[in-house]
């Protein structure tokens, strides 16, 4: 096996241990990126970008699901930053419509920390609904919360990047895949994507699917009307989205960011440089300490974990 990039001298067990994954058959292709102090310090790529045979490259681009929720919610503390949203306020606040059906009380912060009630779309929607912005959107203003905002956790695997999506949109004017591009990912030279065009195409990975029939039977374990059951079916996709052109050209702030280890750590460096790295200011200190506020935790009696997600 052939591993490009560099690992500079004293990180050689990330190396070791990115060998090692391959060595066990864990990976079919990969990338990963440390960043110390702002700087990268291991950036290395090796194996197959798709199922053919193709090898990764070094610009190779994937869909890297859930991390997309990080750029979203960046983007919301951006939108916090310069006076435009307050994590503590009601989300009709600044999305009027959202207030119906007794969500007039859910906050910026109950959605960010996934206890809004909203984890899944009722009524459920299909797959290319997510290509529709205003349908996402116009679902979730709808809805009645699943449970008490704030009483509980549960995660919400589509609809927490289309509920913060709206939230910079509606305070900002453009869509949060644009805002992400604009203010984030161009100033800081990050290869990471929310929503882009053909031009990109020849470089994407194609993921492996997973079992969908064991997951599905794993999710059903738990009870066909349980809340991550209801989540997982509210709109069901089966992994083989990410290789459509429709996919990626739509921006699905919770699940449809494409971009590498290196894009990943470039923007993440930036908050952990206290929201500046390079000359390149994202957020003020302050701001980034507001990230790392707990809202809930498993182990306060106060709150309980209600989207228990089979393992994978």
């Amino acid at each position: 096996m052939e591993i490009n990039g560099t690992s500079e001298a004293g990180w050689g067990p990330v190396k070791d241990a990115f060998v090692a994954n391959f060595d066990a058959g864990s990976e079919l292709g990969a990338s990963v990126c440390v960043t110390h102090h702002g700087q990268t310090v291991v950036d290395l790529w090796a194996g197959d970008a798709d199922p053919a045979g193709n090898a990764w490259a070094s610009d190779t681009i994937v869909n890297v699901y859930s991390t997309t929720k990080t750029m979203t919610a960046l983007s919301v503390m951006m939108c916090v930053d310069r006076g435009l949203v307050d994590v503590e306020a009601p989300v009709a606040t600044y999305w009027p419509e959202f207030a119906a059906n007794g969500k007039e009380s859910i906050t910026v912060a109950h959605v960010m920390s996934h206890q809004s009630g909203l984890a899944g779309f009722e009524p459920a929607i299909e797959p290319s609904d997510l290509y529709d912005w205003d349908r996402c959107t116009g679902v979730l203003a709808a809805m009645t919360p699943w449970w008490e905002p704030g009483s509980a956790s549960g995660y919400h695997l589509i609809t927490h990047g289309y509920l913060l999506g709206e939230i910079v949109r509606r305070v900002d004017g453009r869509s949060l895949g644009t805002f992400f591009r604009e203010e984030a990912a161009e100033p800081l030279g990050a290869d990471f994507h929310i929503g882009f065009g053909p031009e990109h195409d020849a470089r994407c990975g194609e993921l492996i699917p997973p079992d969908m029939t064991s997951a599905l039977a794993e999710y059903g374990s738990l009870g066909p009307d349980s809340i991550p059951m209801k989540a997982f079916m509210s709109c069901f996709i089966n992994g083989e989205e990410p290789r459509t052109r429709e996919w990626r050209a739509a921006e699905i702030p919770a699940a449809g960011g494409f971009g590498n280890a290196r894009s990943v750590g470039r923007v993440h460096s930036a908050l952990a440089c206290g929201g500046t790295v390079d000359g390149v200011t994202l957020m003020a200190p302050e701001t980034v300490e507001m990230i790392v506020d707990r809202k809930s935790t498993r182990l306060n009696s106060s709150h309980t974990d209600i989207s228990r997600m089979p393992s994978s």
